[in-house]
C-alpha cells in the first residue's frame, strides 16, 4: 500500500497514530517542525521510539513551507493523508494569534494545495471541540451550525472545515473533518489541564481552577481518538444524496465530504477529574479559584453517533481508568 502522510507526528496525537497504523503494517511518512510551543524534549522522546520501526521515515520541516511540503508529496505520493499538525491551544492564541495564521491556514492550505495535486483519494485532518464556542445545546452535535466561535484558535479550526468543504466541491478531495474533544493520556501535552495539575500537585504548588470549579469536559482517552482516526482514515466520504439546500446539514454535503464529533460521549465534572488525580497520586490539591478565562466554556458533549455509525468506533475508557495510567506514565517518564 501507499504510505500514510502524517503531519504532527512528534505531536501527542500523532505520535499515538503512527506507532497505531505502524502496528498495523502500514508505512508512515512523519512530518513535524517540532517546535517550542511547548517543551521539544518531550517531542523528540515521542519520536525516538518511532525512529527506526520499519515502515516509518521522519521528515522534520515545517507545513507552512509549501515548497518543501511539494516535495514531500512528490517524493511519497501518499494515498491518504492524516493530517494532526497544528497550533494548538486556546490560551495561547489570546497573545500569539500570528502563530496560529502560519500553521492553521497557511499551512492547511499547502496540505489541501499537496492533496490536490498529487491524486491524494483521503485527507482526514484534526479539527476542535472548540468550533461549538457559545453554542449550548448538549451535547454538541455535527449537524448544528457552529458560526460563533470565542477564540482565533476555534475560529482557524472551522475555517479549516470550510476550506475543506471548498476543495472537496471544487476539486473533488474527499476530506473528512475530526473534532476532537479534550484528550488526555500518556505522553500527553504538558499544556492541557491533567498535565499542568499533575506536576502542580506533585511539586506542592496550588492549582488553577477556572470557573470556580464549575465546568465539564468530555475528557477521551488518546487510545479511544486514535481508534477514531484510524478507522475514519479508511473511509472515505462521499456525496449526501439527500442532502438539501433548503435545509443545509453542515455535517455533510452533496460533495464528498464529512464531519464527525470524536470524543467519549459523556461530560465530567472537572472536579471528579481532579479527585481522580488527587486519588491517583495520594495527594490532596492546593486549589486555587479562578474566573472563567476568555477563550474557554464551560461545558463540552460530543455525540459521537454518527462516527460510531459510519464507522463502528466506540470509546471504551472511562476517566477513572485513563487518568491512573497518564499519572503512571507521568511518574516513570519525570522519576
Amino acid at each position: 500500500m501507499p504510505p500514510v502522510l502524517l503531519t504532527g507526528v512528534a505531536g501527542f496525537i500523532g505520535y499515538h497514530t503512527a506507532e497505531r497504523l505502524l502496528a498495523q503494517g502500514r508505512e508512515v511518512v512523519g512530518i513535524d517542525n517540532v517546535n517550542d510551543y511547548y517543551d521539544p524534549a518531550l517531542k523528540e522522546a515521542r519520536l525516538a521510539r518511532l525512529v527506526g520501526k520499519p515502515g516509518f521515515r521522519f521528515v522534520r520541516m515545517d507545513i507552512a513551507d509549501g515548497a518543501a511540503l511539494t516535495r514531500v508529496f512528490e517524493e511519497t505520493r501518499p494515498e491518504k493523508v492524516c493530517h494532526l499538525a497544528a497550533q494548538a491551544g486556546v490560551r495561547y492564541s489570546l497573545t500569539n494569534p500570528h502563530a496560529y495564521i502560519q500553521a492553521n491556514l497557511v499551512g492547511f492550505t499547502n496540505i489541501l494545495e499537496g492533496c490536490r495535486h498529487h491524486g491524494v483519494a483521503h485527507l482526514a485532518y484534526a479539527s476542535s471541540s472548540s468550533v461549538y464556542g457559545y453554542n449550548t445545546k448538549m451535547p454538541f452535535s455535527e449537524h448544528d451550525a457552529v458560526d460563533h466561535p470565542v477564540s482565533l484558535y476555534a475560529a482557524t479550526k472551522k475555517a479549516n472545515e470550510l476550506m475543506a468543504h471548498s476543495y472537496a466541491s471544487v476539486f473533488g478531495l474527499p476530506s473528512t473533518g475530526l473534532r476532537f474533544f479534550t484528550v488526555y493520556g500518556p505522553w500527553g501535552r504538558p499544556d492541557m489541564a491533567l498535565f499542568l495539575f499533575t506536576k502542580a500537585i506533585l511539586e506542592g504548588k496550588p492549582i488553577d481552577v477556572f470557573n470556580h470549579g464549575q465546568m465539564q469536559r468530555d475528557f477521551t482517552y488518546v487510545d479511544d481518538i486514535v481508534s477514531g482516526v484510524v478507522r475514519v482514515l479508511d473511509v472515505i466520504p462521499t456525496a449526501n444524496p439527500d442532502w438539501n439546500s433548503a435545509l443545509p446539514d453542515p455535517a455533510t454535503s452533496r460533495v464528498p465530504y464529512r464531519i464527525f464529533n470524536i470524543g467519549n460521549h459523556r461530560s465530567e465534572p472537572l472536579m471528579k477529574m481532579i479527585g481522580l488525580i488527587e486519588q491517583a497520586l495520594g495527594r490532596t490539591a492546593e486549589k486555587r479559584f479562578l474566573p472563567l478565562q476568555s477563550g474557554d466554556v464551560p461545558a463540552t458533549y460530543a455525540d459521537t453517533s454518527d462516527l460510531e455509525s459510519v464507522t463502528g468506533f466506540h470509546p471504551d475508557t472511562p476517566i477513572e481508568i485513563g487518568i491512573p495510567r497518564f499519572v503512571e506514565w507521568y511518574r516513570a517518564y519525570y522519576g
